[in-house]
């Protein structure tokens, strides 16, 4: 593949917002999908339908606040739409719209019956006390209610949200239905027809991928050094795993700072300082160092595991990494992707390495569809298989074509989405 950062026509170079950068990939794409179905391609570029709602909810003091809130499904071809909702102060209709994008083409890696959907409201909510998150979910909630079902569109935890914000989704669907609906949100409270594994399933997904590439690249897990950016659930649930299996955690980054032990860090203790403490700087055996020294980290695994566009131009060519696993949705911008393409670095893309928590809140559909629930020890089974079976499909078809990972990945997910889509028609 060329090292020169293609832009289609109709983009600004400029500035690649989360929109712009998935088309950028689509683009990337085309050229490798079969003949017959690259006519189809326009689908994936379009979003099938967006939804932005004004959210005005109650304040504790009385104040009416308004906020903005989005539910996008991007394409419905294989299946009802399916993807998270999350609180953040940066929350745009760009982002929402890549992430159901991202999560069209997730569903269809890991070969789940889902199309693609996210949603979002932009707002800070650690700004909010714990009855004005419910009233904001609540409100929420029904405003996109049109949307929303267990055979339309499921929703999930994203970003600062999490089971009991699914448990007042799931609530106020049902108080508006007339019925209980557990089918209608996955990632809830096991009591509410919660799957066990779900916390930490995206976690997990992001340790097996890892594996399996470490496996193929003759990189040993046990002794490894691993470097995680994001220690909320996906981060901590991966370190976990990964230090589990005797690798060592060597470097740490949330949005509180970046801290570093070259002898490998205790990741529980260090999420008990988190929680108590609300920072990671001072955690046991942490040295504090700055953002631009934890991307330098001399680690053989870098984990991206907390927001979008966080591997750039920028800091792509300090990496020193091996081998990068994708753990939040978006983190590598395209011109990062070339530089650590040319570095000869292996990139695990976001839409197959965090495709655990989707295929576990798949296995919570079912069991919830069907009133019978699985052990915890089937759920991982099942989710490890899955897993593996995805990488290696993606690893093969990289290896044959000559393609990177991400761009293998893409290759499989789009032809699936667009092969459903040819065999279903137009209607009318």
């Amino acid at each position: 593949m060329s090292n020169v950062l293609h832009i289609p026509s109709y983009l600004s170079a400029e500035h690649l917002g989360p929109w712009e950068t998935f088309l950028v990939q689509i683009d990337r794409v085309e050229p490798h999908l079969a003949a017959e179905l690259r006519p189809l391609v326009p689908i994936l570029t379009r979003p099938m339908r967006a939804l932005i709602v004004n959210v005005p909810i109650r304040l504790d003091n009385g104040e009416m606040a308004h906020f903005e809130g989005y539910r996008v499904q991007h394409n419905l071809s294989r299946g009802p739409g399916k993807g998270g909702i999350r609180f953040h102060p940066r929350v745009t209709l760009s982002e929402v719209m890549a992430l159901s994008a991202w999560m069209t083409v997730k569903n269809a890696v890991v070969n789940v019956p889902f199309g693609g959907a996210k949603g979002g409201v932009r707002v800070d909510p650690k700004g909010l006390s714990p009855a004005e998150l419910e009233r904001l979910t609540r409100r929420y909630t029904s405003e996109i209610h049109i949307l929303l079902g267990q055979d339309k569109d499921i929703p999930a935890p994203d970003i600062n949200t999490n089971e009991q914000v699914m448990a007042w989704v799931m609530d106020t669907y049902s108080m508006n239905e007339g019925r209980t609906a557990m089918g209608v949100v996955t990632g809830k409270p096991v009591s509410l027809g919660g799957s066990l594994g779900r916390r930490d399933a995206t976690g997990r997904g992001v340790f097996v991928s890892t594996a399996e590439a470490a496996r193929r690249l003759g990189l040993e897990i046990a002794g490894a050094r691993v470097a995680i950016q994001g220690f909320g659930n996906v981060g901590d649930a991966a370190a976990r795993c990964f230090a589990d299996a005797g690798a060592r955690v060597v470097a740490l980054q949330d949005d509180s700072g970046s801290i570093a032990n070259p002898g490998g860090f205790d990741v529980r203790a260090v999420k008990a300082w988190r929680l108590e403490h609300g920072m990671l700087a001072g955690a046991p055996g942490a040295e504090s160092i700055s953002a631009d020294d934890f991307w330098a980290t001399d680690a053989d695994i870098l984990v991206a595991a907390a927001l979008e566009n966080q591997i750039t131009a920028a800091n792509a060519r300090q990496i020193r990494a091996r081998l990068i696993t994708e753990g939040a949705n978006g983190p590598t911008t395209p011109e990062a992707d070339l530089i650590l393409q040319d570095r000869g670095i292996t990139v695990i893309p976001d839409v197959l390495a965090n495709s655990g928590g989707v295929t576990v809140s798949y296995f919570e559909w079912v069991q919830d569809i069907s009133a019978f629930f699985w052990s915890e020890e089937e759920i991982n089974a099942r989710l490890e298989r899955i897993m593996r079976e995805a990488f290696s499909a993606v690893w093969e078809a990289a290896r044959q074509k000559g393609i990177s990972l991400r761009t293998a990945a893409f290759v499989l997910g789009c032809e699936r989405v667009l092969t459903a889509h040819k065999l279903r028609g137009l209607y009318p």
